[in-house]
């Protein structure tokens, strides 16, 4: 197989998906584009912001698109190919971008609230508290993970002391980012520009900012930039989002677009072998295709990540019902056009069928940047930017779960018996600093410890997160005599998946304990959250399936139907 061949039948493929499939959803469903939206019905300036959708898109894409489209195809690749580019392609169609556009058309059609909210109505308080609470904590390991790793890629030394000078300039140029988004937020919300005009302020910027970067590279260890990454986390998420975590996801959308195509064209023009086999087996050092493919690749495929986006920002930004679809199934198989490009980095440098040993931003950056350097880009200044493409990735995602850790504290703590009185402690612990604090600290202690002790239990976690999201959004499309066959399919998939991921962990970690071979107390760790996770993931699973299979007076549908 060759590259170029993988890479036109996952366009065509995309392509008539989104043609046919997403815009059946969407008439089925209905779209309303005479609706008032949340973002106009509940304009705040803060959170509820009425959004260009070139804005929105941007912001769904930038954050969504992190490390995982990049990482899960890598790492899977240990099976080939063919269970990749499969899962991939199917599981996007018919479960990631439908998973992403029900949670924000279920968002927009209750008011631009979480899921959370809709667990709560149907099923009850204690429900919505398990969720959030499970939210939260997923989205610590998320921050934890993530800060880390883009910590990393802006390290300007390695462990022997010595300079890494693209590191370096990746760093320079992520820090003029912050800045150049401020000016432009103020551009588009003030001055009220069009998407062109905004658009080509902000490549003007981009290029500014890489160029400034690559003169001037920025030299400081990776603990100092883990301090700095989180200051910086905590003011995004507690300040308006159109100020900064919008016109930066903006600003860098067009830099994660732009890699795309130097990507695509690459591959285009060097049409590269894909060197590892279609398939490998089933079981391939002790790990098993099932479960292990479709929990290790998510975002590219499904992600319950997404689902915080849409819901916990996203929503909120919408100016018309008309704007969903692309925002959320296009960005969605956009991201699995990354993951595909991704699987074609790995397959084009592996050496006899044997994947590289380098980690996945690295094997992606050298692969891409050396596609660009056969067609004439110097490699030292196109493996720089396809890096600053890949930490922007990871780093604008982490500037989006920052803020959805706080708005889901905030909301585990908000004064629900409506007088609005509570507790000073209650009060405080819902404010917007004291959230961020709770959430972002020990965020910061876990990258500080070390997070890959549980980060095992990362992509059972994230799609438990995506299972419960589309069952809840069924329990809300059965309630009001929406069709619900496209959901529960993909509903009932992932949970299998998800227990039968969680129950093998479990399984292991106590295979380990039982034999006496927990050297430490991480089995013990791994082992008890997992379980934590299974049981949570059963007990909002069959709430919801009750409630879905009561046979109760529907409620009436909005007025998009």
């Amino acid at each position: 197989m060759n590259g170029l061949l993988l890479l036109i039948i996952s366009v065509v493929a995309l392509t008539i998906a989104y043609l046919l499939y997403g815009r059946y959803l969407a008439r089925t469903w209905g779209i309303d584009p005479a609706r008032k939206t949340p973002a106009h019905e509940f304009e705040d300036g803060a959170e509820y912001v009425p959004t260009s959708p070139a804005v929105a898109f941007g912001y769904e894409f930038a954050s969504i698109a992190g490390a995982g489209p990049i990482n899960g195809p890598i790492i899977g690749a240990m099976f080939g190919w063919v269970p990749v580019l499969l899962w991939l392609l199917f599981g996007a169609i018919f479960f990631g971008a439908v998973h992403d556009f029900v949670a924000l058309y279920t968002s927009v059609k209750n008011k631009g609230k979480s899921i959370g909210y809709l667990i709560e109505l149907y099923v009850g308080k204690s429900g919505k508290r398990l969720f959030l609470i499970f939210v939260w904590l997923f989205s610590i390991l998320i921050s934890a993970a993530f800060a880390d790793i883009v910590a990393g890629t802006f390290a300007g030394f390695d462990a022997a002391g010595d300079g890494i000078k693209t590191n370096a300039s990746v760093a320079t140029t992520s820090m003029l980012f912050i800045p150049a988004a401020i000016g432009l937020g103020f551009l588009i919300r003030k001055r009220k520009t069009s998407d062109l005009a905004s658009g080509i302020v902000a490549i003007d910027v981009l290029i500014v900012c890489i160029v400034i970067g690559i003169l001037c590279p920025l030299f400081l260890h990776k603990t100092a930039w883990l301090y700095i990454i989180y200051a910086y986390i905590f003011i995004s998420s507690v300040i308006p989002i159109w100020t900064l975590g919008q016109p930066r996801n903006y600003l860098n959308s067009f830099l994660l677009v732009a890699m795309i195509i130097a990507a695509f064209v690459g591959v285009v023009f060097t049409n590269p072998k894909i060197e590892i086999p279609a398939f490998v087996a089933f079981n391939v050092n002790g790990s098993y295709l099932f479960p292990v493919l479709f929990v290790t690749i998510a975002c590219g495929a499904i992600s319950g990540f997404h689902s915080l986006v849409a819901t916990g920002a996203v929503s909120k930004q919408i100016s018309n019902e008309k704007y969903m679809l692309p925002i959320s199934y296009g960005a969605m198989l956009m991201e699995t056009l990354v993951a595909v490009l991704a699987l074609i980095a790995v397959g084009s440098i592996a050496y006899g069928g044997v994947l590289p040993k380098e980690t996945p931003p690295v094997v992606f950056a050298t692969a891409v940047s050396g596609f660009l350097h056969k067609i004439g880009l110097p490699l030292n200044v196109s493996f720089t930017i396809v890096s600053l493409a890949v930490s922007s990735f990871i780093l604008t995602t982490l500037d989006t779960v920052a803020r959805l850790g706080r708005l889901s504290f905030q909301e585990l703590f908000s004064i629900e018996n409506g007088d609005g009185k509570g507790s000073a402690i209650i009060w405080i612990m819902k404010s917007k600093p004291a959230s961020a604090v709770c959430t972002l600290t020990p965020a910061c202690l876990l990258a500080v410890l070390g997070y890959q002790n549980i980060w095992a239990l990362f992509g059972a976690a994230n799609q438990l997160l995506a299972a419960l999201t589309l069952i809840a959004c069924t329990m809300f499309f059965r309630k009001t005599g929406r069709r619900i066959v496209m959901l529960l399919i993909p509903t009932i998939i992932m949970l299998i998946i998800t227990f039968s991921s969680l129950v093998i962990i479990i399984k292991d970690r106590a295979i380990l304990v039982l034999q006496g071979n927990a050297a430490t107390t991480i089995p013990y760790l791994q082992m008890g959250i997992a379980a934590l996770l299974l049981i949570l993931g059963i007990m909002v699973a069959f709430s919801c399936a009750a409630k879905i299979m009561e046979k109760t007076e529907q409620f009436p549908q909005e007025t998009a139907d």
